[in-house]
């Protein structure tokens, strides 16, 4: 009796491990099985984390006279030109990616390395021009931004709405920390998506657009030329060199990489990988916004006739007819895209003209510590809102803008290309031959996009 006793307790002396090894195991597959399925969801947070300097600077390339250029290529050529959201990819990419590895390797921003490295004269006239080509892209954007809400609240006047946008934007540069405001844009790279959901929203041939993606088309008629020369010019533009490098300064600072010396030694493989990863990511995206804009006017504007698109919040009020879901995501985009890029381009100009002369420099700083840098985002914004009110030909700025650009686009990108080639400067992060032959060849093509521009002006 005693003896079965003891056999009964040892048999559950047994049992009792075996059920908790077997809840342990249980226990063990389900939270194996939650992190599995939370495994994507992790990935797509740290790659949101990845994103930055790469993916806002990508994004501000979409502002509303960007739009109005696709849309005005789109409406007058349907799927033609399409294929330039392809083809002009992978030379803004590298380009910006020289950028940001100046900005990286260096510690500096790029007008501070063609100042050191080379004689200022040259960097004095680009940057001047640099100035005048934001202010008439301000102007333009703010304007497209007032007349983009006026397609909502008609009402409300244009003038005004342009004051506001121009006080929205100055407030935020200058009354935010750094850190507030960069993760303000890159939020803001969201409203680009309106365009996507605009494509999908009107009915479009797919495998036509595919085709003409990747089979170029071009009739070189005057006026097709001009249009490829804006395309390009609105695409790889150069503000968004110095507000790339300088971001990638900014960001180092942040973390607390306060001199250049600082900053150049904690340079590595992983963050320059990181840096690759944030910038490709950012042009692509800059680069599908630009495709699905195409597309959209193409497949609605162009194959119904409507080919006189002159402005962004034209192209929106022109896809009325189509839908009021495609009309309301386009005018929203507007007003979206304005409010990430105006303040990339006052701050582009404030940050090439401050590193040009030796002023004081950085969104990190205070207005009362960087009064010069902050007073060239201020002028540049009050011109911008003056030209709004004096009415200039939002067209006719966009020209000479385009102009503006394509002027100082190849100077601009010789320093790049050569600076980022540097391995005295770079060391061990100089260009590969293959991204140095891609310089030069985007040097070239910019180049002959610039006279070309000019040559249609006759």
């Amino acid at each position: 009796m005693a003896h079965g006793k003891l056999e009964k307790k040892f048999e559950k002396s047994i049992e009792m491990p075996a059920r908790l090894l077997e809840d342990g195991i249980d226990l063990m597959k389900k939270e194996e099985r939650t992190v599995i399925s939370k495994k994507p969801f992790r990935r797509a947070e740290e790659y949101w984390d990845t994103l930055g300097p790469g993916l806002t600077t990508g994004a501000a390339d979409d502002d509303p006279s960007g739009i109005a250029t696709y849309s005005q290529a789109g409406a007058q050529y349907g799927l033609q030109l399409i294929w330039l959201s392809l083809f002009t990819y992978p030379f803004m990419a590298i380009v910006q990616e020289m950028c940001a590895r100046i900005g990286l390797v260096s510690g500096q921003g790029l007008a501070a390395n063609i100042r050191r490295h080379y004689s200022p004269n040259a960097l004095y006239t680009a940057t001047t021009l640099l100035f005048l080509a934001n202010v008439l892209n301000i102007a333009a954007d703010l304007g497209a931004m007032a007349a983009g809400t006026r397609l909502l609240l008609p009402n409300v006047g244009l003038e005004l709405l342009v004051v506001l946008f121009a006080l929205v934007s100055l407030a935020f540069q200058i009354f935010t920390t750094y850190a507030r405001y960069a993760k303000y844009l890159k939020y803001l790279t969201l409203a680009l998506l309106s365009y996507v959901a605009v494509a999908f929203a009107v009915h479009l041939d797919w495998g036509e657009v595919l085709y003409h993606t990747f089979v170029p088309s071009l009739t070189f008629s005057k006026n097709q030329i001009f249009l490829l020369c804006a395309v390009l010019g609105t695409t790889i533009s150069p503000y968004l060199f110095f507000w790339q490098t300088s971001q990638e300064v900014e960001e180092k600072i942040l973390k607390g990489e306060t001199n250049i010396e600082t900053r150049r030694a904690q340079v590595s493989a992983v963050s320059v990988r990181r840096m690759r990863t944030d910038v490709w990511s950012g042009m692509f995206f800059s680069n599908l916004i630009t495709f699905f804009i195409f597309a959209a006017c193409a497949g609605t504007l162009y194959a119904h006739g409507i080919t006189n698109i002159a402005t962004a919040d034209q192209a929106a009020l022109a896809l009325r007819p189509f839908g009021q879901f495609a009309y309301l995501l386009f005018a929203l985009g507007i007003i979206g895209t304005g409010l990430l890029a105006v303040p990339v381009l006052a701050g582009s100009s404030a940050y090439a003209l401050a590193e040009s002369f030796g002023w004081k420099h950085g969104l990190h700083y205070k207005l009362k510590q960087a009064y010069a840098f902050y007073g060239v985002i201020i002028v540049s914004m009050l011109l911008g809102v003056a030209a709004n009110f004096v009415h200039l030909d939002p067209i006719r700025g966009l020209i000479y803008a385009a102009v503006a650009n394509g002027v100082i686009a190849p100077i601009i990108l010789f320093f790049v290309v050569r600076l980022s080639g540097s391995r005295r400067i770079m060391g061990e992060y100089t260009n590969r031959p293959l991204a140095s032959f891609i310089g030069w060849v985007t040097i070239f093509v910019m180049a002959v996009s610039g006279v070309a521009a000019v040559a249609t002006l006759w």
